[in-house]
């Protein structure tokens, strides 16, 4: 199916479950995007339970936005239980705004939702020339170091930074050794997970998607990995004035309250200490890149560089949409 007939679709039904045109436009543009990268669990597989929360009154589809100046550089928003993208697209602009007037903005976001890939909003920072990094928590996955029970989110962090060329550098991963969204997707496909990433609730390594939901998430390099997701929780939780250490709402599971989300985004030029960035960021590229292989290498790449390839591949052909998600689809528009 052409990416834009479904783009449409989305939209449509994101009118249907009560946003205006601009919000509806704003939410399938991001889910499309993450379908055409590649990263499905974050695409039409949570189409549904956006509008199941929506539905709940979990989500606010008309929210009132409370934007407060703290100074040219920094401002502070309540999302009003806005879903997620909505609320990360404001705050992407404004922290742009922000550090094109001052060299760097400083945006906290408190009361939002699940917002889908990081990255998406990293690259219009980094379109207009600006560095940005991105931070938000998540309900509890990851277990912190020593323990059994899972507390963290999966807390993803994002860095992104203009190159000498059109595929922008833009590492955007969870602190998890898998994210979320790639375990709900096997377990509504019937996959398995690779080995490694998760533990069931006994504490016991499993590839089993379902167990992994209700066990923990294995982080990155053990308590590195768990100091990290704890750093991320204060800053896009503690900080903002969001909800923190463990009280996100799970968006599929919990139906108790609003998630409480929370993000923070910092930007500033690229060129606020030398006026020859994108010189030497090439400069930085090129000499990684002509470094020896290992065997069955043919390139190092960059972060982004895999992202902009299936993004620049998948917009020329059609989209291959599970029959599970045709059905969503299909029920959410009838």
């Amino acid at each position: 199916m052409n990416y834009q007939i479904i783009e449409k679709k989305v939209f449509l039904i994101f009118k249907k479950f009560g946003l205006n045109h601009n919000h509806s436009k704003i939410c399938s543009k991001a889910i499309i995007n993450a379908e055409l990268v590649g990263a499905y669990g974050h695409g039409l597989s949570r189409l549904k339970m956006y509008c199941t929360r929506i539905s709940k009154k979990l989500i606010n589809p008309k929210p009132k936005f409370k934007i407060k100046k703290i100074s040219p550089s920094i401002t502070h928003i309540d999302a009003d239980n806005s879903i997620g993208f909505v609320a990360a697209d404001i705050a992407i602009k404004k922290s742009i705004q922000n550090a094109k007037k001052t060299g760097i903005g400083l945006v906290a976001v408190k009361n939002s939702g699940h917002y889908g890939l990081s990255g998406y909003y990293a690259e219009q920072a980094v379109k207009k020339n600006l560095i940005t990094m991105i931070f938000t928590n998540a309900p509890p996955a990851v277990a912190p170091h020593g323990s059994l029970k899972a507390l963290f989110g999966t807390n993803p962090i994002c860095f992104g930074c203009p190159t000498d060329n059109k595929i922008p550098f833009i590492l955007d991963t969870s602190i998890s050794m898998i994210n979320r969204g790639k375990i709900r997707f096997a377990e509504i496909n019937k996959l398995n997970i690779p080995k490694g990433v998760a533990l069931d609730k006994f504490g016991n390594p499993t590839i089993n998607p379902r167990k992994a939901l209700y066990g923990v998430q294995l982080p990155i390099a053990g308590f590195r990995g768990s100091g990290l997701a704890w750093m991320i929780d204060i800053l896009s939780g503690v900080f903002t004035g969001a909800n923190y250490g463990g009280k996100v709402k799970d968006p599929f599971d919990d139906f108790s309250g609003p998630q409480g989300v929370g993000h923070l985004f910092l930007t500033f030029k690229s060129n606020l200490f030398v006026n020859n960035f994108k010189k030497k960021i090439k400069k930085n590229i090129k000499t990684i890149k002509k470094l020896p292989k290992i065997k069955g290498v043919k390139n190092i790449m960059y972060p982004g560089e895999n992202k902009f390839k299936r993004f620049r591949l998948n917009i020329k052909k059609k989209l291959v949409i599970p029959k599970n998600i045709k059905k969503d689809l299909s029920t959410l528009l009838s």
